[in-house]
């Protein structure tokens, strides 16, 4: 695995701004996109194509109208920013055509970072965005934003518009005792395990490893876990940040996920925190992907050493 360098940031965004709405995986519901529209649109000047409301079984219409939606919205040198409208499933059905139309060498100037905003499914396009080294951040989807409280918005906003480092984060466990620093990255756990052994898999050598999921069965996590264990994961991070197992129990289990994520991160020997409030539940704090972080499994925090953007220009 890679060591981890230095990535490259997007400047900060202003007022107004140009930003874009893209679909890359799953259908949504109209009536909530365009509620979460409302809120993103009293700060920036939002775009989005009508092919976004297409339909094809559980995908957000066709491999080739998600793929050139999302190519159009990373080379746009006017668009400032890419929220992605929700999760579900398509990403990793776009990541061979991505690679193919966005090479590494040669590319436009126009291809540099623009943060694109997004969670669960978008964990492959994080994946895709960290192989090469670009910033990127874990956060709301749009569908959501009107199910947040107005506090978890702003950081997000803020995240975006500051080149100050995000507030630190507080969980709710320690699983594994200890301190850590590297770069993070990951994002949904049974998402991130389909990278495994492809050219998109994030540089893990020395990171700090987020992880979280919803819907999934306390020994379908062991399989997913054991999976990354064996394709020599933990042997190269240094440090675990669990987010929210959103509806991940058992029925009439006499153990919870809780009890079994708290297993296997001891058999690692990582310091690890649990409980974060970023995933599926209540809660879904943005975080940068890409950045330095610090994490303190004893205070159960996670601290950001640098912010997710630069300056904006003059």
């Amino acid at each position: 695995m890679p060591f981890l360098q230095g990535f490259r940031k997007p400047q900060a965004l202003r007022r107004g701004d140009p930003v874009v709405a893209v679909a890359p995986s799953s259908p949504f519901e109209r009536e909530s996109f365009e509620a979460s529209l409302a809120i993103l649109g009293k700060r920036y000047e939002v775009r989005y194509d009508e092919g976004i409301f297409a339909r094809e079984r559980y995908l957000a219409g066709a491999d080739s109208r998600r793929l050139q939606e999302l190519l159009a919205a990373l080379t746009d040198q006017h668009t400032r920013a890419i929220f992605c409208a929700r999760g579900g499933y398509g990403v990793t059905r776009l990541l061979a055509g991505l690679a193919a139309q966005l090479p590494l060498v040669h590319q436009p100037a126009h291809t540099a970072a623009k943060p694109l905003i997004g969670f669960s499914d978008l964990t492959a396009l994080h994946g895709f965005l960290q192989s090469r080294q670009q910033v990127s951040i874990h956060g709301p989807v749009l569908t959501q934003l009107t199910r947040l409280p107005d506090a978890t918005s702003e950081r997000l906003f803020e995240l975006l518009e500051s080149a100050a480092a995000p507030a630190t984060l507080t969980a709710t466990a320690t699983y594994c005792a200890g301190a850590a620093e590297g770069v993070l990255v990951g994002g949904n756990l049974s998402v991130l395990t389909r990278l495994l052994g492809t050219p998109f898999m994030p540089p893990l050598r020395g990171a700090i490893l987020l992880l979280e999921d919803t819907g999934e069965r306390p020994y379908r996590l062991d399989r997913m876990w054991t999976h990354l264990a064996l394709a020599g994961v933990f042997r190269h991070i240094r440090g675990i940040a669990l987010g929210e197992f959103f509806k991940c129990e058992e029925p009439q289990a006499s153990y919870t996920s809780a009890d079994v994520l708290a297993s296997l991160a001891a058999e690692t020997g990582l310091p690890c925190a649990a409980g974060f409030p970023i995933g599926h539940g209540a809660l879904n704090e943005a975080v940068p992907l890409g950045v330095r972080v610090r994490l303190d499994a004893d205070a159960r925090t996670l601290s950001f050493l640098e912010g997710a953007v630069t300056p904006a220009a003059d």
